[in-house]
């Protein structure tokens, strides 16, 4: 009977520990735009680090449209805040 204890132990620490190493380490901020969508609708080549040059000023605008629209003491944001 102690040996199934034991087992049951085992078997609890290993699902235990499973589940913090699936995550592993802590994953870069995700991108707001789709790469493939972005390559799509262009007829060019893109460089690698374009998406994440474009991520950062859809960010900024995003942050601006945010700030306008509180400023004008709306929860909403509206094509015309961009």
């Amino acid at each position: 009977m102690a040996r199934k204890k034991k087992k049951a132990a085992k078997k609890a620490t290993k699902k235990a520990t499973k589940k913090g190493t699936r995550r592993g380490k802590k994953a870069p901020a995700e991108l707001i735009i789709s790469k493939s969508r972005t390559k799509n609708s262009v007829g060019l080549r893109i460089s690698s680090d374009f998406y994440a040059a474009l991520d950062v000023a859809v960010r900024e605008m995003i942050a601006g449209a945010e700030a306008r629209a509180a400023a004008n003491n709306r929860g909403t944001l509206r094509p015309h805040d961009l």
